[in-house]
């Protein structure tokens, strides 16, 4: 088990301006070793995205993804993809993440870019659902918040596009929360998906 303490994640968190599952995630990938730590959030794409995160990102482009069957298209898919520099949004590596990401929503199908993206509705149902269903199967009062935390995550993995991991694994490895902040960190901008609108013949809107 990695060896680093609560005030370890709280310094790392200081440090790259992080969150604290980012952070603690971090700590445990480099055995508590904190520069290691500190380089993993790097490579990751994930150090200062923070302080990115509040420049203005008005420009970017349109990633697309049309799957055929016979010839025929029958699902397209439209991602925007935000940068802050028209100079970064005209970069082929840019456009290239812009219709990597469309590629894995025609793939994978999320609901909602990302966990904040979610209605408090949504999630209240859904931890009211997991926790009825735990009752249920008669799991003890003490544990059932573990269990629901637990679902939680898979809920945010299966639904949110920045939770889920990228499809195409050959080329990256990881989220594709983390393959933009990569290209963020690469091109030293607030980038981000503002959006996305997936349509595929014969499937009814969720």
């Amino acid at each position: 088990m990695s060896d680093f303490t609560a005030q370890d994640v709280q310094r790392l968190r200081k440090d790259t301006n992080v969150g604290m599952m980012d952070a603690k995630k971090a700590l445990s990938e480099a055995d508590g070793d904190y520069e290691k730590a500190k380089d993993y959030l790097r490579e990751k794409g994930l150090a200062d995205a923070k302080k990115r995160a509040d420049r203005d990102a008005n420009q970017g482009t349109i990633g697309t993804y049309v799957h055929r069957q016979l010839e025929r298209p029958v699902m397209g898919v439209l991602v925007e993809l935000s940068s802050e520099t028209d100079f970064v949004a005209k970069s082929p590596e840019f456009q290239e993440v812009a219709d990597d990401v469309a590629m894995h929503v025609g793939a994978s199908a999320p609901r909602w870019v990302t966990k904040e993206a979610v209605p408090a509705e949504a999630v209240d149902k859904e931890r009211d659902l997991i926790t009825r269903q735990a009752a249920n199967e008669g799991k003890p009062d003490n544990i059932i918040p573990r269990i629901v935390e637990g679902k939680m995550t898979s809920f945010y993995q299966d639904n949110v596009l920045y939770e889920q991991k990228f499809v195409n694994v050959d080329k990256f490895e990881g989220t594709v929360g983390e393959l933009v902040a990569r290209l963020a960190a690469k091109m030293g901008e607030n980038i981000g998906v503002k959006r996305f609108a997936r349509i595929a013949v014969g499937e009814q809107e969720s």
